[in-house]
């Protein structure tokens, strides 16, 4: 089989760190890596330098702000590979990921794998509840930053869609289970990632709860399991909703101590915290129209 690993770039000079080791990782199992880059040219040193990529520039298209999904179906439609790997701008591999990642597609018949992101630092994401703590086969939903599929499945839902700004990789993968494409879990491939500082984390936070919002609007059956498998996107919303009864009732905020308790085993509670409170406000902003 041949594999194709793509790699999409908004401005991020941390793209080199990857391309880095990537080069040094997978020799012998990838045909080709592409990155789909929209920086406009700023990132032509690292072009320059890892003159073995296959790059393609990405034309904003006019009044669109974020172009990941659109990126993402380029990279694909560009890659010759009849396997498609994903990992972020920024994400360092560990040793063994890529063939780990691929074992079970190329020896088991499985069409689409997954794995643990872990944090290169503390951050909302580097506790023992993020993702990657499964011990499932199989699970329901996954996000790109470390992910591989074959180019049939990415064809039997069309890709991803270009409507989201962030979310996309989850109605991407819940479409994948909807056609009857499985995600298995690889748990030892791991990838690491650098997050970011607060206010790019929550940047990112505010951006998933829009994200929700629009994922449940598109995927309305999928509400009723909400509060039991993504409570954050749920409870939060309507603590924000609820906190003019502090008024009526001055003890309604001390209702985040429960969260903060159950979060106390992670590197950041209180980062995590805040985190569930800016995805409940990007969930309210997309419900009231206030996101765009």
């Amino acid at each position: 089989m041949k594999v194709s690993l793509v790699i999409v770039s908004k401005d991020e000079p941390v793209l080199a760190d990857t391309l880095d080791a990537v080069e040094k990782l997978t020799s012998g199992l990838l045909d080709e890596v592409v990155v789909v880059d929209a920086s406009q040219r700023r990132l032509d040193r690292v072009r320059i330098d890892h003159p073995w990529v296959v790059w393609h520039d990405f034309e904003q298209p006019e009044g669109v702000r974020v172009t990941i999904s659109h990126q993402r179906n380029m990279g694909v439609a560009r890659a010759r590979g009849d396997v498609i790997v994903f990992i972020d701008c920024g994400c360092i591999p560990r040793a063994h990921w890529l063939s780990r990642l691929l074992a079970p597609i190329a020896d088991e018949g499985e069409r689409v794998t997954c794995g643990p992101a872990t944090s290169q630092g503390s951050s909302i994401y580097s506790g023992p509840n993020w993702w990657g703590r499964t011990t499932e086969r199989y699970v329901p939903a996954a996000p790109t930053i470390n992910i591989a599929f074959r180019r049939e499945a990415f064809d039997a839902v069309d890709g991803f869609d270009e409507s989201f700004a962030a979310g996309e990789d989850v109605d991407f993968t819940w479409r994948l289970n909807d056609a009857g494409y499985r995600l298995r879990w690889v748990a030892d491939a791991v990838v690491e990632h650098e997050w970011g500082d607060t206010r790019r984390q929550m940047r990112r936070s505010f951006a998933y709860g829009v994200g929700w919002a629009r994922l449940f609007r598109k995927h309305p059956r999928r509400l009723k399991a909400a509060l039991r498998e993504y409570p954050v996107a749920v409870v939060y919303p309507l603590f924000l909703l609820g906190l003019p009864l502090t008024i009526r009732y001055r003890a309604y905020p001390l209702l985040l101590l429960i969260p903060l308790w159950r979060a106390r085993h992670e590197d950041a509670p209180l980062l995590v915290l805040l985190d569930h409170l800016v995805q409940g406000a990007g969930v309210i902003a997309e419900m009231a129209g206030l996101s765009r």
